[in-house]
């Protein structure tokens, strides 16, 4: 699954608690593998990173608090600092590789001038990518194996388009969330430094 920790709009603190957090996340978790991340101002702090994990770490969406006096502003009073945790759907990869298994080719007459010849032989070609149910057809072409070719290589790039705007709408999911913090009620509070889960030693 794919998560993100974000620091919404918060201050340079939150930012901080996005690395740290991420940080005591892989060493509890050492699948983790970060995706991509955004980095703050300082060393160590990111406004924004997206992981992905192969167990299922649906427990940890929501607002976690990371409890420590700043260094970066010391009469600051605060020391209460918010990230969210959202999980990110994963964009649905529609293979693009065209095989017997994934295509279903159907003939039929062609319209059109031609002459006696139309009828008699089947040159358009229906091209049916069986798990999307998207259909592509050519006739541009005389014979049966060139439109079967136009056919194949419009597919191929109508799933390569549908592939690329899945993965925009996963960006622009996760973007959306960035912004997103509800504090009260975390489902983690963090303590110091070293970012020690509240409840264990």
């Amino acid at each position: 699954m794919i998560l993100q920790i974000s620091s919404g709009k918060g201050p340079v603190e939150c930012r901080v608690a996005v690395g740290g957090i991420y940080r005591a996340l892989k060493k509890e978790f050492s699948d983790i593998e970060m995706i991509t991340a955004v980095k703050g101002e300082v060393e160590g702090a990111f406004s924004s990173i997206v992981f992905s994990s192969v167990q299922d770490l649906s427990r940890l969406e929501g607002t976690m608090q990371w409890i420590c006096k700043s260094k970066y502003r010391p009469g600051h009073k605060r020391k209460n600092w918010f990230v969210d945790v959202s999980i990110i759907p994963e964009p649905e990869e529609i293979s693009e590789k065209l095989t017997s298994d994934t295509v279903r080719i159907e003939k039929f007459h062609s319209g059109g001038p031609g002459g006696q010849n139309v009828n008699k032989v089947e040159t358009g070609v229906r091209v049916i990518h069986t798990p999307t149910g998207i259909t592509v057809s050519s006739t541009r072409e005389r014979s049966q194996f060139a439109n079967k070719q136009d056919a194949l290589k419009k597919l191929s790039a109508v799933l390569r388009e549908m592939n690329e705007t899945n993965k925009d709408l996963q960006k622009t999911d996760a973007w959306s969330k960035h912004a997103q913090i509800v504090r009260g009620n975390p489902i983690r509070v963090y303590e110091g430094e070293r970012f020690v889960i509240r409840g264990r030693s």
